[in-house]
Parts: structure tokens; C-alpha cells; sequence
């Protein structure tokens, strides 16, 4: 099916199971929520500064425990922005990660033509990165990026200590650790610490405010001052600085004082539903149990019929499923990402049981 006849299935829908549904599907939706959550005398930030986006900037970079951050249109640039930065200090090119990491295989290698940077694959991409990987790099690292969670293999995380121990070793060796934080708003009860605790084991951060938190765009860097003000500057380069960010920002801050607190809920939920799909025959799920709020859901069939599948449901029963299931590496199977939200929390798993074994006949 045609991706324009996929949103015209998805708006004719009332529920959607992963996700946050029609909260933010719609434009209309999400300027009416913020036009009622906003002051009236509000003033719009410009070219980065105001009170506006100063304040969010120092209340990310609190929760997080860094001294400073600055509010950047897109993770893609603040993180070329990051490893850049460490690369120059550090007089070398070799910045590394995880085969999956998004900057290779998402950015059309924009790290290499863009900034010089050579990025070194640590690890498999099947499985999550280990000291032992780790110590058979040769080169002299500028940095070491680590995603949290990581996405492309079903969100799984290392454990503490495992964490622990790869920024250890890096530290020791005065390799700059920085992570991906796209998800990170996600890891904490996994983990059962502060997310100032979590970040105090890296020297910057990037976090999105568009995935979990539902914002309609943007990210943040956090870290010591003097990078967040050469960050700035980059972002002047990289065209980042816009004349208003407001809708990004007013976007942002609500996802925080709503979403951020129902984390441990959307995790709850997740393990859950994934308790009722492992006993049913045709489905694989990685990790098991999750980790996070989401999991991939490998399911028996071909991608034509579970598509087809998904669309009958979608007219029959007005139930937003998944729009694309991916190939994948195990025979006669696909994959899809499901992630638990806000509209997911209103399935009981009995009625998320029943549509799989629906998609499955």
C-alpha cells in the first residue's frame, strides 16, 4: 500500500495501539493543546535566545545534572556537533560506536563528508557493545558514543555495572564519552537512578523531545559550558539556529510536565503485553522481557498479507496497528517496532492478544 493511502487508512482510525495515538497525529491537535497551556504575554525566543528557551535550556541541563545545554532543532546535528567538538580537542578523527549507531546508518555518512570524522564499528550489530569489543580498538579515539537504549536491536541496555565499566575504561583513557540520548527519558526505571546519575557517566549528552515525549520536533545537547558555547557555535554553521523555535520549545516542555512521569507506566505496560505475546506460536520478541517501553515483535508471514491484514483490521475495527513490517533475519518472519505509549495504556493485553492472533490468521 502506498504511504499516502497508509495516512488515509490511519485517519479514518479512533484507536491506535503503540504510541501516542491522535495526540500527535494532527496539527490541529497539537497547536490547540498548546495554545491553552500557553500565556498569553509569552514571548517567542529569537535566534536562540530569550527567557523562553534559556529557562528550558537550564531546566533539561538540571534534570540531567550538566552545567549547560542548548536547545538544537534535530539529534543529527547536536550530535555531528558533539563528536566534531571532541574530535578537534582531542587531535584525531577516530570517533567510535555501535555499527547500528544512527550517524551510519541513518545520516548518509554525514559525520565523514561533513566533518572529517572517521567512525570506527565497535562490536556486532546483533548484540550490544562490550568492554572486550571495546579493548580490541587500535586506533586513538577521540570518542566513544554510546546509544541508551539502543534502538535497532529492540531498545536492550547494558546492564549497570556493564555500563559502568565501558565509560570506566574509556575515561582512563581520556577518550571523551558521549551519549545517545534520544531515548534516554526511557532507561530510567531499568536502571533505578536519577537521569543525572545516568548522565554523570558521559561528558555530553543528547536527548529528543519528539520520540517518548510526543514534542513535535527537537533535541538538546548538554555538557560543560565552554562545549555547549562552542556547540553554538556550530549550530550557526550547520544553519541550527533559527529565527523562533517557540512551537519546539512550547512542544517540549509540555511532553516534560506530562509524559516524562508516565514512563514507568508505558515499561509496566510494555512487559506486560510482552508476557502475553511470547506464548503465542509465530511471535519472537527482542529483548524478552523489554527493557523500555518498546521491543521489536518479530511475527510469522509475509510482509504482503500482514499488511493487508493490518488494513482490514484498520477499516473494520477503526484500530491503528503498524504501517510497516520490516524484513528481517529470521526466515518467513518480519519485524515490526512497537512502542508503548499514551494510546497503548487504553488496550487491556486480553484486546492486544486478540488483534495479534487476528493479524496472525
Amino acid at each position: 500500500m502506498h504511504k499516502d493511502d497508509w495516512f488515509h487508512l490511519a485517519d479514518q482510525c479512533t484507536r491506535f495501539l503503540p504510541g501516542h495515538g491522535r495526540a500527535v497525529w494532527t496539527p490541529h491537535a497539537v497547536f490547540t493543546q498548546l495554545a491553552a497551556l500557553t500565556a498569553p504575554d509569552l514571548k517567542p525566543d529569537f535566534y536562540g535566545g530569550g527567557e523562553l528557551i534559556a529557562d528550558f535550556e537550564k531546566r533539561v541541563a538540571e534534570l540531567l545534572g550538566k552545567e549547560a545545554g542548548v536547545f538544537m532543532p534535530s539529534g543529527t546535528m547536536a550530535q555531528q556537533i558533539a563528536l566534531r567538538i571532541w574530535s578537534d580537542r582531542h587531535h584525531s578523527p577516530h570517533v567510535a560506536f555501535h555499527p547500528t549507531c544512527h550517524l551510519e546508518i541513518h545520516e548518509q555518512k554525514a559525520y565523514q563528508l561533513l566533518h572529517g570524522l572517521h567512525g570506527v564499528l565497535i562490536g556486532s550489530p546483533y548484540q550490544l557493545m562490550t568492554l572486550d569489543d571495546l579493548k580490541s580498538v587500535r586506533e586513538p579515539l577521540a570518542a566513544l558514543l554510546l546509544e541508551l537504549p539502543q534502538r535497532e536491536i529492540g531498545g536492550q541496555l547494558p546492564s549497570w555495572d556493564d555500563l559502568v565499566a565501558i565509560t570506566t575504561w574509556a575515561r582512563e583513557r581520556h577518550i571523551a564519552l558521549h551519549m545517545d540520548g534520544a531515548r534516554l527519558w526511557e532507561c530510567q526505571p531499568y536502571y533505578q537512578r536519577s537521569y543525572a546519575e545516568i548522565a554523570a557517566l558521559f561528558d555530553t549528552v543528547y536527548v529528543s523531545f519528539y520520540k517518548i515525549l510526543g514534542g513535535i520536533a527537537g533535541a538538546m545537547l548538554l555538557g560543560p559550558p565552554d562545549v555547549i558555547d562552542e556547540a553554538r557555535l556550530w549550530q550557526k554553521r550547520h544553519g541550527g539556529t533559527l529565527v523562533q523555535m517557540y512551537p519546539m520549545v512550547l512542544s517540549a516542555r509540555h511532553g516534560l510536565d506530562t509524559r516524562l512521569a508516565r514512563i514507568p507506566q508505558y515499561c509496566a505496560k510494555a512487559i506486560e503485553i510482552a508476557a502475553i505475546l511470547k506464548s503465542r506460536p509465530g511471535i519472537e520478541l527482542l529483548p524478552d522481557p523489554p527493557q523500555t517501553n518498546m521491543m521489536h515483535v518479530f511475527i510469522r508471514g509475509e510482509k504482503d498479507r500482514l499488511e493487508e491484514a493490518t488494513s482490514k483490521i484498520a477499516r473494520e475495527q477503526k484500530i491503528w496497528l503498524f504501517r510497516y513490517f520490516a524484513p528481517c533475519q529470521i526466515p518467513g518472519y518480519c519485524k515490526v517496532e512497537f512502542t508503548v505509549g499514551d494510546a497503548t495504556l487504553e488496550f487491556s493485553v486480553e484486546e492486544i492478544r486478540r488483534l495479534f492472533e487476528e493479524l496472525l490468521r
